[in-house]
């Protein structure tokens, strides 16, 4: 039997936020922020998508269209859960942003906060390139 560790590190990808954010940049990834509603509204990466691992059902995951999806959290344990849960579902690889929503604030990237709105769109996009810029 294949220990933990071993399966993690064959399957489990953590990548760093200045890489998320170039992937973002890019069109690249999808962002799935796996924590709960009200951290979300406090303080978001700029185009994440909001599916709680209290409430993951992998049925509601976002359409990839080619893109690679990463999941994130605070500090990267739910989104390595979230991750396991997808791994457990058969896929090959799962993505998360080691060191979550801590990892991205300490790169000084910019934030979200407060209710998303459609309008958030165009604001995302921005907040995303300007990064990819620094």
């Amino acid at each position: 039997m294949t220990s933990m560790a071993t399966w993690t590190e064959k399957r489990l990808i953590e990548i760093d936020a200045a890489t998320l954010c170039r992937w973002l940049a890019s069109d690249m990834a999808v962002l799935v922020d796996v924590r709960e509603e009200w951290e979300f509204a406090q303080d978001r990466i700029p185009g994440a998508i909001n599916l709680p691992l209290s409430k993951f059902d992998i049925r509601k995951l976002p359409v990839e269209d080619g893109r690679r999806l990463v999941l994130t959290c605070a500090v990267g344990r739910r989104s390595a859960q979230a991750a396991g849960i997808l791994l457990a579902t058969g896929r090959d690889t799962a993505t998360h942003l080691q060191g979550g929503m801590l990892a991205w604030d300490d790169a000084g990237f910019e934030s979200e906060s407060g209710a998303p709105v459609a309008a958030d769109t165009a604001r995302s996009r921005d907040a995303i390139l300007s990064c990819a810029s620094a």
